[in-house]
């Protein structure tokens, strides 16, 4: 392989390709994948993999997300430029910063204070200014700021996320990975207008479990 076929630009477009492939489709969705620098969000261990379909770890004993199922989850999202988002787990804010690019405000909430302020450190040296950060218990979500259009769970509910699905407006949309095991199923919850949900499950996935509480770090 010679260098100029292994440019950033040109494992952004491997990236684009297979995703494409998996069934991420959406152009405005590939758009934000696109341009977000994966890079800054990960670990200076793993940049060389920062182009690769794959989780990577970060701080905390998390990680930064595959891109197909960062791009899936956005895709089902179904996100209008007019949209409330509220993401529970920012983790890197790889997922936020693309959220950030859709939607017309990102809430996003994380339970590791260190993950939020690295996080909240890439939001600003991208110029991101319609994400606003909170260090809590993802799984209150926001109440003060409900109901959102949009609600995007990036870590494993036991169940179903009934507060969560609470604070949803009536015809907006929840994605998260939901179930107890090593392997969830990622479930989409759309409002029918009258206080019922039209339920899909999508495909299964891995993900960390939703925790209660804030961490507690040294």
């Amino acid at each position: 392989m010679s260098d100029t076929d292994d440019t950033p630009e040109t494992r952004m477009a491997r990236l684009l390709l297979a995703l494409r492939s998996q069934g991420v489709t959406d152009a405005k969705v590939l758009r934000a994948i696109e341009t977000t620098p994966r890079p800054l969000f990960t670990q200076e261990l793993f940049k060389e993999r920062a182009f690769e379909d794959s989780a990577l770890p970060i701080a905390c004993g998390q990680t930064i997300s595959q891109p197909f199922i960062v791009g899936l989850m956005t895709q089902a999202l179904k996100i209008d430029r007019r949209d409330r988002v509220l993401e529970i787990g920012t983790g890197s804010g790889y997922q936020t910063a693309i959220l950030s690019k859709l939607a017309r405000l990102v809430y996003t909430v994380e339970r590791y204070r260190t993950l939020m302020k690295e996080a909240e450190a890439r939001f600003k040296e991208l110029g991101l200014t319609n994400v606003i950060t909170r260090f809590g218990d993802g799984g209150e979500g926001w109440p003060e700021q409900a109901p959102f259009d949009r609600i995007m769970v990036t870590a494993a509910a036991p169940g179903e996320p009934k507060a969560l699905l609470s604070q949803l407006k009536p015809n907006g949309i929840l994605v998260a990975p939901i179930g107890k095991g090593p392997v969830q199923v990622l479930r989409r919850y759309t409002g029918d207008g009258h206080g019922g949900f039209q339920v899909e499950d999508l495909i299964d996935v891995r993900f960390v479990p939703l925790l209660e509480g804030v961490a507690k770090e040294l």
